[in-house]
C-alpha cells in the first residue's frame, strides 16, 4: 500500500514535468511509475484472490495465485517499463532536443527520490521482520511470499532509475546536448529489464513449486520423530501451496508390533507436533511403514536433496 501510494503520486508529478519540459527521461520515468502502480495493484489483487476457500476442483486452495500475479508483475515491468524506456531512449538519442523548463524535471525527480525512499524504507522495515540472518540476496531468493521481494526490487530499481534520470537531465542541461537525456532513458530501460528478469526467474521457481526452507525441514523432522510411536522418517517431501501454507508428505517408520490403533495415535500425535513446530504446515499426509536395515544397506530410495529421503532411509 505504501508503494502504491508513492508510485501514484510520483507518476502524476512526472507526467506534469514531462509536459512542461519534454524530457524523455521524465516520460520513461512516468511510464515506469504507472507500471509500478499497476504492479502494486496486481499484487493486491493476487493476495485477495489467494484467500478464496478451497473447492472440489482446487482442493488445496488458491494460495499460489499470489505467485501467478507476481509473475505477471515481472512481465509488466519488462514490457511496459523496460521496453518502452529503451524505445524512448533510442528515439531521443536519434532525434535529440533541448530540455525546456528545466526546473520541472529536476524538482519532480528530487520529490520522487524522497517519496521512493519512503516506500523503500517501509519495504526494508517489513522485510527485516521475516528476513532473520539471511543476506538481502538470500532473502530475495528464498522468500516464499512474493510481495516483499517484488516491492524491494521495484523500489531499488526506481531509486537507481531516478538517479540515472537526474544524471541524464543534469548532463543534458549542462552541455546543452539532449542526447544525454536519451542515454539516461536508455540506462533506465536496461535497469528495468534486468530487474524484471530477476523477478521472473524467482517467481517462476515459486510457480513450479518450492520445498520448505531448510530450517523448517529440520523442525518438521525433529517434531515428527518421538522415538516411540514414530522411530524415524523413511522419506519426506514438502511443497509450498502458498506463502503461508505448506504440504508435508512423509513415509514414517513405526514399531513393527504396534497395533493399528497405536499407529493411528502415533500419526495423529506426530501431526500435532509438526503443526506446533511449523504452523504453516497445514496439509500433512503421513504413511506408516517398517524401516528395513537390509533395504537401507542395499541403498534403496537414496536421495541427497533437502526435504527428500535421507541416504540411509528405506523400507
Amino acid at each position: 500500500m505504501a508503494a502504491l501510494a508513492a508510485n501514484l503520486a510520483i507518476a502524476v508529478a512526472k507526467f506534469v514535468a514531462f509536459l512542461f519540459s519534454g524530457s524523455s527521461s521524465m516520460l520513461a520515468e512516468s511510464v515506469h511509475s504507472v507500471a509500478d502502480s499497476g504492479n502494486q495493484g496486481l499484487l493486491l489483487l493476487g493476495g485477495k484472490k489467494a484467500q478464496r476457500e478451497a473447492t472440489p476442483q482446487h482442493p488445496f486452495g488458491y494460495g499460489r495465485e499470489r505467485y501467478i500475479y507476481a509473475f505477471l508483475v515481472s512481465i509488466v515491468l519488462f514490457s511496459v517499463g523496460g521496453m518502452f524506456a529503451i524505445y524512448e531512449g533510442y528515439e531521443k538519442i536519434k532525434h535529440p532536443h533541448e530540455i525546456e523548463a528545466w526546473y520541472w524535471p529536476v524538482g519532480v525527480l528530487i520529490f520522487a527520490i524522497i517519496a521512493e525512499s519512503f516506500s523503500f524504507r517501509t519495504a526494508i522495515k517489513e522485510s527485516n521482520e521475516t528476513r532473520g540472518a539471511l543476506s538481502w540476496t538470500e532473502f530475495v531468493r528464498r522468500a516464499k511470499a512474493p510481495e516483499l521481494p517484488v516491492v524491494l526490487l521495484e523500489d531499488l530499481g526506481a531509486l537507481v532509475g531516478l538517479v540515472l534520470a537526474l544524471g541524464g537531465v543534469g548532463i543534458a542541461l549542462a552541455t546543452g546536448n539532449g542526447v544525454w537525456d536519451g542515454i539516461g532513458t536508455l540506462c533506465i530501460g536496461i535497469l528495468l529489464i534486468v530487474i524484471a528478469l530477476v523477478l521472473a526467474a524467482e517467481t517462476k521457481s515459486l510457480l513450479l513449486g518450492e520445498a520448505a526452507g531448510i530450517d523448517d525441514i529440520e523442525k518438521i523432522k525433529a517434531a515428527a520423530v518421538d522415538g516411540e510411536g514414530v522411530t524415524g522418517i523413511i522419506h519426506m517431501r514438502t511443497l509450498h501451496l502458498g506463502p503461508e501454507e505448506l504440504l508435508v508428505a512423509a513415509k514414517i517408520a513405526v514399531q513393527h508390533d504396534d497395533t493399528a490403533a497405536q499407529v493411528a495415535n502415533a500419526i495423529n500425535a506426530a501431526e500435532d507436533r509438526i503443526r506446533a513446530a511449523v504452523p504453516i504446515a497445514r496439509v500433512i499426509y503421513l504413511e506408516p511403514d517398517i524401516y528395513s536395515e537390509s533395504a537401507a544397506a542395499a541403498g534403496i530410495n537414496p536421495a541427497k536433496s533437502p526435504g527428500g529421503p535421507t541416504p540411509d532411509a528405506a523400507h
